[in-house]
């Protein structure tokens, strides 16, 4: 069961774009990708609009005209089955594409879809934003360093993340009891466009290419990727909580924590990482 709080929602400052027509193949149906048909967008641009506003530059905003042909492109020269894939695709490339946007809100309306039926239009809406991510990296066999740069790495190169940054590496104690080597410690910073389980995914996946065994619960590993905060999501599903369950009680997890993000308030306990960080040392 997924039980999910905390918004992760987008507000603010936005430039709104709204029934921009235009005639694409996208359908189901072969008379639909083969003869082409109106579809009409809606989209929300998020961004932050004070500077702009303050300088009247348009180099310090983003260019609505650009972005309209930017979507009109995209719909044309691609051909999706389902509008929910052209939403998806469309709304990913956008916030690829454009650096200085925060997120997106997509309505794709398809009016002339064939149902049979007299309607008036069938659209479907996708919020899709950059989210802050903090991560525990952490390594005890074989060449810890090598294998923690090597999955820094590979998160680089995750077309879905960018910005990211990382902690100085600490050799700290094994947690949990089982005799084993000394870690290698660190904090990771980043902001992606994945879900949470597509990030965990990710996750399981750069550390099966670093050999990673799951054999010895709190046992001696090549690498170990976990999420610490997902904006402020509060988050529970069978194989992932956000945040860390007991990120609180670890300072190997709290002090390279506190160098990428000392102010970030934990949503759950409502204190910032070097408030836990303090309570932890006086314990």
């Amino acid at each position: 069961m997924e039980v999910l709080k905390g918004s992760i929602g987008m507000t603010g400052d936005f430039i709104k774009i709204t029934n921009l027509k235009v005639f694409a193949h996208h359908g189901v149906f072969p008379e639909e990708t083969r003869d082409g048909q109106d579809f009409y967008v809606n989209a929300k641009l998020f961004l932050d609009c004070r500077k702009a506003g303050k300088t009247d530059n348009l180099s310090d905003s983003l260019n609505y005209g650009e972005v309209s042909h930017f979507i009109t492109d995209f719909l044309q020269d691609h051909t999706y089955k389902l509008i929910e894939s052209v939403a998806e695709q469309l709304a990913e490339a956008m916030l690829l594409s454009m650096p200085v946007l925060k997120g997106v809100e997509i309505e794709l309306c398809k009016p002339h879809a064939p149902i049979g039926l007299p309607f008036e239009n069938v659209s479907v809406t996708m919020k899709r934003q950059w989210h802050e991510v903090y991560l525990a990296v952490g390594s005890n066999l074989g060449d810890k360093n090598a294998y923690i740069g090597n999955g820094i790495e590979e998160l680089r190169r995750i077309k879905e993340i960018k910005e990211v940054r990382v902690s100085e590496l600490l050799v700290t104690k094994p947690y949990g009891g089982v005799e084993q080597d000394d870690f290698v410690n660190g904090a990771i910073a980043l902001k992606t466009l994945l879900s949470p389980q597509e990030l965990l995914e990710k996750l399981h996946e750069i550390e099966q290419h670093a050999n990673r065994e799951r054999i010895i619960h709190w046992g001696p590993r090549t690498l170990d990727l976990d999420i610490i905060f997902y904006d402020k999501l509060v988050y529970e599903d069978v194989n992932l909580i956000i945040p860390h369950i007991d990120m609180q009680n670890r300072d190997f997890v709290l002090k390279p924590l506190a160098e990428l993000c000392p102010n970030y308030r934990h949503p759950v306990f409502g204190k910032t990482v070097s408030q836990l960080l303090g309570e932890l040392k006086e314990r």
